[in-house]
Protein backbone atom coordinates (compact mmCIF):
# COMPACT_ATOMS: atom_id res chain seq x y z
CA UNK A 1 0.00 0.00 0.00
CA UNK A 2 1.02 3.39 -0.41
CA UNK A 3 -0.22 6.29 1.66
CA UNK A 4 -0.75 7.06 5.20
CA UNK A 5 -3.39 5.80 7.47
CA UNK A 6 -4.43 6.79 10.74
CA UNK A 7 -3.68 3.61 13.04
CA UNK A 8 -7.36 4.45 14.22
CA UNK A 9 -8.80 3.89 10.81
CA UNK A 10 -6.74 1.01 9.95
CA UNK A 11 -10.09 -1.00 9.01
CA UNK A 12 -10.31 1.02 6.02
CA UNK A 13 -7.06 -0.84 4.77
CA UNK A 14 -8.18 -3.84 4.86
CA UNK A 15 -11.54 -3.13 3.41
CA UNK A 16 -9.10 -1.81 0.52
CA UNK A 17 -7.82 -4.84 -0.22
CA UNK A 18 -11.47 -6.30 -1.17
CA UNK A 19 -11.09 -3.36 -3.63
CA UNK A 20 -8.34 -4.95 -5.72
CA UNK A 21 -8.61 -8.58 -7.44
CA UNK A 22 -6.06 -11.09 -5.73
CA UNK A 23 -4.26 -10.81 -8.77
CA UNK A 24 -3.80 -9.80 -12.36
CA UNK A 25 -3.75 -5.83 -12.83
CA UNK A 26 -6.45 -3.75 -10.89
CA UNK A 27 -6.24 -0.72 -8.39
CA UNK A 28 -8.18 1.22 -5.88
CA UNK A 29 -7.37 4.31 -3.73
CA UNK A 30 -9.41 5.76 -0.74
CA UNK A 31 -8.94 8.47 1.42
CA UNK A 32 -11.14 9.48 4.88
CA UNK A 33 -11.85 12.49 6.59
CA UNK A 34 -12.79 12.30 10.36
CA UNK A 35 -13.70 15.75 12.65
CA UNK A 36 -11.82 17.57 9.80
CA UNK A 37 -8.53 15.79 9.87
CA UNK A 38 -7.24 13.32 7.06
CA UNK A 39 -7.35 9.85 8.42
CA UNK A 40 -7.10 7.79 5.64
CA UNK A 41 -4.92 8.33 2.26
CA UNK A 42 -3.85 4.98 0.31
CA UNK A 43 -3.59 3.53 -3.09
CA UNK A 44 -3.41 -0.44 -3.65
CA UNK A 45 -2.44 -2.43 -6.93
CA UNK A 46 -1.45 -1.00 -10.39
CA UNK A 47 -3.42 1.20 -12.77
CA UNK A 48 -2.39 -0.54 -15.46
CA UNK A 49 -1.74 -3.71 -17.33
CA UNK A 50 2.00 -2.60 -17.55
CA UNK A 51 1.59 -2.69 -13.44
CA UNK A 52 2.45 0.60 -12.92
CA UNK A 53 1.49 1.54 -8.99
CA UNK A 54 -1.87 3.11 -8.51
CA UNK A 55 -1.21 6.25 -6.33
CA UNK A 56 -2.89 8.39 -4.19
CA UNK A 57 -3.52 11.24 -6.65
CA UNK A 58 -4.70 8.47 -9.73
CA UNK A 59 -7.60 10.02 -11.56
CA UNK A 60 -10.55 6.89 -12.07
CA UNK A 61 -13.56 7.12 -14.19
CA UNK A 62 -16.21 6.86 -11.57
CA UNK A 63 -19.52 6.61 -13.34
CA UNK A 64 -22.42 7.94 -11.63
CA UNK A 65 -20.62 9.06 -8.39
CA UNK A 66 -20.15 12.27 -10.75
CA UNK A 67 -23.82 12.58 -10.11
CA UNK A 68 -23.01 13.75 -6.33
CA UNK A 69 -20.21 16.38 -7.54
CA UNK A 70 -22.62 17.81 -10.41
CA UNK A 71 -25.18 18.32 -7.57
CA UNK A 72 -22.72 19.83 -5.57
CA UNK A 73 -21.54 22.37 -7.98
CA UNK A 74 -25.46 23.41 -8.44
CA UNK A 75 -26.14 23.66 -4.62
CA UNK A 76 -23.12 26.21 -4.69
CA UNK A 77 -25.30 28.48 -6.57
CA UNK A 78 -28.41 27.48 -4.71
CA UNK A 79 -26.72 28.55 -1.08
CA UNK A 80 -25.55 32.06 -3.30
CA UNK A 81 -28.87 32.68 -4.02
CA UNK A 82 -28.25 32.25 -7.75
CA UNK A 83 -31.04 29.35 -7.89
CA UNK A 84 -34.04 28.36 -6.51
CA UNK A 85 -34.70 24.96 -5.71
CA UNK A 86 -38.55 25.36 -6.53
CA UNK A 87 -38.20 27.80 -9.90
CA UNK A 88 -38.89 26.47 -12.92
CA UNK A 89 -35.83 25.18 -14.72
CA UNK A 90 -36.97 27.13 -17.81
CA UNK A 91 -36.40 30.21 -15.58
CA UNK A 92 -32.28 29.53 -16.28
CA UNK A 93 -32.90 27.67 -19.36
CA UNK A 94 -35.37 29.32 -21.60
CA UNK A 95 -35.66 26.43 -24.27
CA UNK A 96 -36.23 23.82 -21.68
CA UNK A 97 -39.95 25.09 -21.55
CA UNK A 98 -40.77 23.33 -24.67
CA UNK A 99 -43.52 20.25 -25.20
CA UNK A 100 -45.12 21.16 -21.57
CA UNK A 101 -41.61 21.00 -19.32
CA UNK A 102 -42.41 24.18 -17.91
CA UNK A 103 -43.61 23.25 -14.53
CA UNK A 104 -40.70 21.02 -14.09
CA UNK A 105 -38.78 22.72 -11.14
CA UNK A 106 -34.71 22.36 -9.90
CA UNK A 107 -35.96 20.52 -7.56
CA UNK A 108 -37.67 17.71 -9.33
CA UNK A 109 -34.76 17.58 -11.80
CA UNK A 110 -32.07 17.02 -8.48
CA UNK A 111 -34.67 14.41 -7.30
CA UNK A 112 -34.87 12.23 -10.15
CA UNK A 113 -38.70 13.27 -10.77
CA UNK A 114 -38.14 15.00 -14.15
CA UNK A 115 -39.47 12.54 -16.17
CA UNK A 116 -36.74 12.78 -18.44
CA UNK A 117 -34.72 9.55 -17.76
CA UNK A 118 -34.86 8.03 -21.43
CA UNK A 119 -31.55 8.94 -23.20
CA UNK A 120 -32.15 6.48 -25.80
CA UNK A 121 -34.83 7.81 -28.06
CA UNK A 122 -32.55 10.76 -27.98
CA UNK A 123 -29.41 9.16 -29.82
CA UNK A 124 -28.49 6.86 -32.80
CA UNK A 125 -25.16 5.90 -31.34
CA UNK A 126 -23.50 6.62 -27.69
CA UNK A 127 -20.66 8.89 -29.13
CA UNK A 128 -23.52 11.65 -29.68
CA UNK A 129 -23.17 11.98 -25.93
CA UNK A 130 -20.00 13.30 -26.35
CA UNK A 131 -21.35 16.81 -28.05
CA UNK A 132 -23.06 18.80 -25.08
CA UNK A 133 -24.73 21.73 -27.65
CA UNK A 134 -26.45 18.94 -29.49
CA UNK A 135 -27.39 17.09 -26.00
CA UNK A 136 -28.94 20.15 -24.60
CA UNK A 137 -30.86 20.92 -27.57
CA UNK A 138 -32.63 17.14 -27.74
CA UNK A 139 -33.19 17.17 -23.82
CA UNK A 140 -34.77 20.76 -24.28
CA UNK A 141 -37.36 19.34 -26.73
CA UNK A 142 -37.71 16.32 -25.33
CA UNK A 143 -41.15 15.07 -23.91
CA UNK A 144 -41.66 13.57 -20.12
CA UNK A 145 -42.90 10.52 -19.70
CA UNK A 146 -44.88 11.81 -16.80
CA UNK A 147 -45.49 14.83 -15.07
CA UNK A 148 -43.09 16.64 -13.14
CA UNK A 149 -43.40 15.01 -9.44
CA UNK A 150 -45.52 11.97 -10.35
CA UNK A 151 -43.19 9.47 -10.50
CA UNK A 152 -39.26 8.94 -10.14
CA UNK A 153 -36.88 7.69 -12.71
CA UNK A 154 -33.68 7.47 -12.24
CA UNK A 155 -31.42 9.93 -14.68
CA UNK A 156 -28.45 7.71 -15.21
CA UNK A 157 -27.29 9.95 -18.44
CA UNK A 158 -29.65 12.72 -19.00
CA UNK A 159 -28.73 13.69 -15.35
CA UNK A 160 -25.79 15.41 -16.46
CA UNK A 161 -27.05 17.49 -19.11
CA UNK A 162 -30.25 18.64 -17.12
CA UNK A 163 -28.04 19.90 -14.00
CA UNK A 164 -25.30 20.71 -15.82
CA UNK A 165 -26.72 23.20 -18.45
CA UNK A 166 -28.50 24.67 -15.35
CA UNK A 167 -25.04 25.01 -13.71
CA UNK A 168 -23.27 26.12 -16.19
CA UNK A 169 -25.53 28.93 -17.87
CA UNK A 170 -25.96 30.22 -14.28
CA UNK A 171 -22.32 30.32 -13.59
CA UNK A 172 -22.20 31.72 -17.29
CA UNK A 173 -19.09 29.59 -18.09
CA UNK A 174 -18.25 28.25 -21.42
CA UNK A 175 -18.45 24.43 -20.34
CA UNK A 176 -19.40 22.83 -17.53
CA UNK A 177 -16.07 21.52 -16.37
CA UNK A 178 -14.78 25.25 -16.02
CA UNK A 179 -17.85 26.09 -13.80
CA UNK A 180 -17.11 23.00 -12.05
CA UNK A 181 -13.71 24.23 -10.95
CA UNK A 182 -14.62 27.76 -10.30
CA UNK A 183 -17.92 26.56 -8.06
CA UNK A 184 -15.95 23.24 -6.15
CA UNK A 185 -12.42 22.56 -7.14
CA UNK A 186 -10.90 25.92 -6.85
CA UNK A 187 -12.36 27.26 -3.80
CA UNK A 188 -11.74 23.58 -1.81
CA UNK A 189 -8.10 23.51 -3.40
CA UNK A 190 -8.40 20.27 -5.05
CA UNK A 191 -6.96 19.22 -7.99
CA UNK A 192 -8.38 15.68 -8.60
CA UNK A 193 -12.46 16.54 -9.41
CA UNK A 194 -13.01 17.04 -13.23
CA UNK A 195 -15.79 16.09 -15.58
CA UNK A 196 -13.79 16.55 -19.00
CA UNK A 197 -9.93 15.72 -18.41
CA UNK A 198 -7.93 18.58 -19.31
CA UNK A 199 -5.28 17.65 -22.00
CA UNK A 200 -2.43 18.01 -19.02
CA UNK A 201 -3.89 15.53 -16.56
CA UNK A 202 -4.60 12.90 -19.06
CA UNK A 203 -1.34 10.73 -18.03
CA UNK A 204 -2.79 10.64 -14.52
CA UNK A 205 -5.87 8.39 -15.45
CA UNK A 206 -5.74 4.58 -14.72
CA UNK A 207 -6.41 2.10 -17.40
CA UNK A 208 -9.80 0.31 -16.90
CA UNK A 209 -8.44 -3.04 -16.72
CA UNK A 210 -10.03 -6.78 -16.28
CA UNK A 211 -13.00 -5.02 -18.75
CA UNK A 212 -13.46 -1.55 -20.54
CA UNK A 213 -16.93 -2.71 -22.26
CA UNK A 214 -20.04 -3.57 -21.08
CA UNK A 215 -21.29 -7.37 -21.77
CA UNK A 216 -23.69 -7.83 -24.62
CA UNK A 217 -26.00 -10.11 -24.69
CA UNK A 218 -27.83 -11.43 -27.45
CA UNK A 219 -31.00 -10.32 -28.76
CA UNK A 220 -32.87 -13.71 -27.86
CA UNK A 221 -31.06 -13.36 -24.77
CA UNK A 222 -32.42 -9.74 -24.29
CA UNK A 223 -35.65 -10.69 -24.71
CA UNK A 224 -35.79 -13.68 -22.70
CA UNK A 225 -34.28 -11.41 -19.87
CA UNK A 226 -36.67 -8.55 -20.07
CA UNK A 227 -39.73 -10.91 -20.16
CA UNK A 228 -38.40 -12.41 -16.69
CA UNK A 229 -37.48 -9.90 -14.81
CA UNK A 230 -40.18 -7.92 -16.26
CA UNK A 231 -42.71 -11.04 -14.70
CA UNK A 232 -40.90 -10.51 -11.99
CA UNK A 233 -41.14 -6.80 -11.28
CA UNK A 234 -44.83 -7.49 -11.82
CA UNK A 235 -45.46 -9.68 -9.47
CA UNK A 236 -43.81 -8.10 -6.74
CA UNK A 237 -46.01 -4.47 -7.43
CA UNK A 238 -42.74 -2.83 -8.20
CA UNK A 239 -43.23 0.39 -10.33
CA UNK A 240 -39.64 -0.26 -12.51
CA UNK A 241 -40.08 -1.02 -16.17
CA UNK A 242 -37.65 -3.02 -17.73
CA UNK A 243 -38.36 -0.95 -20.98
CA UNK A 244 -38.19 2.36 -19.05
CA UNK A 245 -35.17 0.87 -17.41
CA UNK A 246 -33.00 -0.27 -20.64
CA UNK A 247 -34.40 3.25 -22.19
CA UNK A 248 -32.37 5.23 -19.60
CA UNK A 249 -29.32 3.14 -18.87
CA UNK A 250 -28.74 1.85 -22.33
CA UNK A 251 -27.75 4.15 -24.63
CA UNK A 252 -27.50 3.16 -28.26
CA UNK A 253 -23.76 1.53 -28.82
CA UNK A 254 -22.86 1.39 -25.28
CA UNK A 255 -21.88 -2.42 -25.38
CA UNK A 256 -19.20 -1.55 -28.41
CA UNK A 257 -18.13 1.53 -26.32
CA UNK A 258 -13.81 1.69 -24.85
CA UNK A 259 -14.88 2.90 -21.28
CA UNK A 260 -11.14 3.96 -21.24
CA UNK A 261 -11.01 5.83 -24.85
CA UNK A 262 -9.38 9.05 -24.33
CA UNK A 263 -12.59 10.42 -26.61
CA UNK A 264 -14.89 9.72 -23.58
CA UNK A 265 -12.18 10.98 -20.77
CA UNK A 266 -12.31 14.15 -22.28
CA UNK A 267 -15.81 14.42 -23.19
CA UNK A 268 -18.22 16.16 -20.46
CA UNK A 269 -21.09 13.89 -19.46
CA UNK A 270 -21.43 15.33 -15.69
CA UNK A 271 -24.07 11.94 -14.84
CA UNK A 272 -21.30 9.46 -15.41
CA UNK A 273 -17.56 10.10 -16.72
CA UNK A 274 -16.26 12.29 -13.74
CA UNK A 275 -12.36 11.63 -13.17
CA UNK A 276 -11.52 11.87 -9.98
CA UNK A 277 -8.72 11.38 -7.49
CA UNK A 278 -10.19 9.94 -3.80
CA UNK A 279 -8.50 12.59 -1.83
CA UNK A 280 -10.54 15.43 -3.71
CA UNK A 281 -13.78 12.81 -3.50
CA UNK A 282 -12.96 12.61 0.53
CA UNK A 283 -12.30 16.28 0.35
CA UNK A 284 -14.95 17.79 -0.99
CA UNK A 285 -17.57 15.48 1.53
CA UNK A 286 -15.56 16.20 3.92
CA UNK A 287 -16.96 20.18 3.82
CA UNK A 288 -20.54 18.44 3.05
CA UNK A 289 -20.10 16.61 6.60
CA UNK A 290 -18.63 19.22 8.49
CA UNK A 291 -21.22 22.02 8.35
CA UNK A 292 -19.69 23.03 4.70
CA UNK A 293 -16.66 24.10 5.31
CA UNK A 294 -13.10 22.30 5.26
CA UNK A 295 -9.49 23.77 6.29
CA UNK A 296 -10.84 27.85 6.15
CA UNK A 297 -12.77 27.11 2.88
CA UNK A 298 -16.58 27.65 3.08
CA UNK A 299 -18.37 25.42 0.11
CA UNK A 300 -21.66 25.76 1.73
CA UNK A 301 -24.16 26.77 4.96
CA UNK A 302 -25.65 24.27 6.94
CA UNK A 303 -28.94 25.31 5.88
CA UNK A 304 -28.38 24.24 2.18
CA UNK A 305 -26.83 21.36 3.37
CA UNK A 306 -29.94 20.03 5.53
CA UNK A 307 -32.26 20.52 2.70
CA UNK A 308 -29.70 19.26 0.50
CA UNK A 309 -29.56 15.88 1.88
CA UNK A 310 -33.36 15.66 3.01
CA UNK A 311 -34.91 12.67 1.77
CA UNK A 312 -37.67 12.98 -1.50
CA UNK A 313 -38.53 9.78 -1.42
CA UNK A 314 -40.44 7.27 0.90
CA UNK A 315 -38.13 4.83 2.80
CA UNK A 316 -38.87 1.96 0.25
CA UNK A 317 -39.89 3.65 -2.81
CA UNK A 318 -38.59 2.24 -6.09
CA UNK A 319 -38.62 4.25 -9.46
CA UNK A 320 -39.31 3.05 -12.76
CA UNK A 321 -35.55 2.33 -13.49
CA UNK A 322 -33.98 1.22 -10.76
CA UNK A 323 -35.67 -1.74 -8.45
CA UNK A 324 -33.66 -0.63 -5.29
CA UNK A 325 -35.02 1.93 -2.79
CA UNK A 326 -31.95 4.40 -2.90
CA UNK A 327 -33.61 6.67 -0.65
CA UNK A 328 -33.06 10.02 -2.98
CA UNK A 329 -32.35 12.91 -1.67
CA UNK A 330 -31.42 16.77 -3.98
CA UNK A 331 -28.27 15.08 -5.94
CA UNK A 332 -27.53 12.35 -3.47
CA UNK A 333 -28.80 9.04 -2.18
CA UNK A 334 -28.83 7.09 1.46
CA UNK A 335 -24.91 6.05 1.81
CA UNK A 336 -24.58 2.49 2.13
CA UNK A 337 -23.09 0.52 4.81
CA UNK A 338 -23.20 -2.07 7.48
CA UNK A 339 -21.86 0.52 9.93
CA UNK A 340 -24.76 1.44 12.42
CA UNK A 341 -24.36 -0.50 15.97
CA UNK A 342 -27.72 -0.48 18.18
CA UNK A 343 -27.91 -2.02 21.65
CA UNK A 344 -30.25 -4.59 22.15
CA UNK A 345 -31.18 -7.59 24.14
CA UNK A 346 -28.12 -6.88 25.99
CA UNK A 347 -25.68 -6.88 23.22
CA UNK A 348 -24.41 -4.72 19.87
CA UNK A 349 -26.17 -5.12 16.48
CA UNK A 350 -25.58 -4.11 13.40
CA UNK A 351 -28.99 -2.92 11.90
CA UNK A 352 -27.55 -2.60 7.88
CA UNK A 353 -27.65 0.56 6.97
CA UNK A 354 -25.56 3.97 7.15
CA UNK A 355 -27.03 6.73 9.79
CA UNK A 356 -29.94 8.34 8.74
CA UNK A 357 -28.14 11.68 8.27
CA UNK A 358 -25.30 9.97 5.65
CA UNK A 359 -25.53 11.11 2.03
CA UNK A 360 -23.41 10.80 -1.00
CA UNK A 361 -23.27 9.11 -4.36
CA UNK A 362 -22.04 5.48 -5.17
CA UNK A 363 -20.95 4.34 -9.11
CA UNK A 364 -21.08 1.42 -10.71
CA UNK A 365 -18.03 -0.44 -10.72
CA UNK A 366 -17.40 0.64 -7.17
CA UNK A 367 -16.50 4.09 -6.70
CA UNK A 368 -18.22 6.31 -4.34
CA UNK A 369 -18.46 9.08 -2.16
CA UNK A 370 -20.32 10.13 1.09
CA UNK A 371 -20.46 12.46 3.92
CA UNK A 372 -21.97 11.41 7.14
CA UNK A 373 -22.51 14.66 9.42
CA UNK A 374 -23.36 13.20 12.58
CA UNK A 375 -20.15 10.95 12.54
CA UNK A 376 -18.36 14.01 10.89
CA UNK A 377 -16.78 11.53 8.69
CA UNK A 378 -16.59 11.43 4.86
CA UNK A 379 -15.25 8.62 2.59
CA UNK A 380 -13.70 8.95 -0.95
CA UNK A 381 -13.05 5.81 -3.01
CA UNK A 382 -12.17 5.05 -7.23
CA UNK A 383 -11.05 1.84 -8.92
CA UNK A 384 -9.80 0.99 -12.05
CA UNK A 385 -11.77 -2.43 -11.72
CA UNK A 386 -15.35 -3.47 -12.05
CA UNK A 387 -14.48 -6.64 -9.43
CA UNK A 388 -11.93 -7.11 -6.85
CA UNK A 389 -12.14 -10.00 -4.22
CA UNK A 390 -15.62 -8.70 -3.62
CA UNK A 391 -17.60 -7.14 -6.80
CA UNK A 392 -18.54 -4.08 -8.48
CA UNK A 393 -20.70 -1.99 -5.79
CA UNK A 394 -20.06 -4.40 -2.40
CA UNK A 395 -17.02 -2.59 -2.81
CA UNK A 396 -17.98 0.87 -1.30
CA UNK A 397 -20.25 -0.42 0.87
CA UNK A 398 -17.08 -2.60 2.33
CA UNK A 399 -14.95 0.58 2.58
CA UNK A 400 -18.23 2.55 3.94
CA UNK A 401 -18.67 0.37 6.59
CA UNK A 402 -15.50 -0.43 7.49
CA UNK A 403 -14.77 3.55 8.40
CA UNK A 404 -18.40 4.18 10.05
CA UNK A 405 -17.10 1.15 12.38
CA UNK A 406 -13.83 3.13 13.11
CA UNK A 407 -15.39 6.67 13.39
CA UNK A 408 -17.35 4.80 15.80
CA UNK A 409 -14.47 3.20 17.97
CA UNK A 410 -12.64 6.29 18.18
Amino acid sequence: MRGHVHRDFEAVASALRLSVPRAGPGGAAVAVYHRGEKVVDLALGTRDRAESPFEPDTLAISMSTTKGVTATALHVLVDRGEVSLDAPVARYWPEFAARGKGAITVRHALAHQAGLYLVAPLVERFEDLYDWDAMQRRLADAEPAHAPGAASGYHAFTYGWLIGEIVRRVAGTPTFSEALAELVARPLGLDGLFVGVPEGELARVAEIVGVSRLPELSRRGARVGRRLVGGALRALGAPTDVDDAAGALFPPGITRVDLGSRELRRAELPAVNGHFDARSLAKLYAALAGGGSIDGARLLSRATIEEARRDQSGYFSLCRVIPFPLRMKLGYHRAISLGVRVPALGTTLDVGVASPASFGHFGFGGSGGWADPERELSVGLVTNTFFGRLPMDLRAVAVATAAAWAADRR
